[in-house]
C-alpha cells in the first residue's frame, strides 16, 4: 500500500509538471526532500531525498523511477506570483484518485504540500527543495 501511494504521488507530480507553465524559479539542480504522512500508519514513513534539474517549464518535483501506469489529468491549475496550485484526477484500479497540491518558490528554496485521496485513504506529502547548482548536462 505504501509503495502504491508513493507511485501515485510520482504520477501526480509528473502529470502536473507537464501540463502548465509555472512561476519563475532559479533554473538548475535542486535537492528535493519529500515526506509522506498517512493517518493510521503504525510507523512513521522516512523522508526521501533526490536531486532533479528544474526549469521554468518543468518545475515540480518528480522521481526518476516514475511509474506512469495510471490515467491522470491535471486540472484547475493556477499560478499566483510564486505559488502554484493544482488538482489531479487519476483513474486507478480501485477507483478514482483525487489529489490537490500547492507549491511556493522563495528564491533558492521552495515548500509544498500535496494531498491524495483514494477511497477515503488520505496521504499528505510535504515537499522542500533547495537550489544546489547548475544541472549536470
Amino acid at each position: 500500500m505504501i509503495r502504491k501511494a508513493a507511485a501515485l504521488l510520482i504520477v501526480f507530480l509528473a502529470t502536473a509538471s507537464l501540463s502548465f507553465a509555472g512561476p519563475a524559479l532559479k533554473e538548475g539542480k535542486w535537492e528535493i526532500t519529500t515526506k509522506m504522512e498517512m493517518p493510521g500508519m503504525p510507523m512513521e514513513m522516512p523522508a526521501f531525498t533526490h536531486t532533479q534539474c528544474m526549469t521554468n517549464n518543468d518545475f515540480l518535483p518528480e522521481n526518476t523511477q516514475q511509474q506512469q501506469s495510471e490515467d491522470c489529468d491535471a486540472v484547475d491549475v493556477k499560478t499566483s506570483g510564486n505559488t502554484v496550485t493544482w488538482s489531479t484526477k487519476c483513474k486507478g484500479e480501485d477507483g478514482d484518485i483525487i489529489g490537490t497540491g500547492t507549491m511556493t518558490y522563495k528564491g533558492d528554496t521552495f515548500t509544498g504540500t500535496m494531498k491524495v485521496n483514494q477511497g477515503g485513504m488520505v496521504m499528505t506529502t510535504k515537499m522542500n527543495g533547495k537550489y544546489i547548482g547548475k544541472c549536470d548536462k
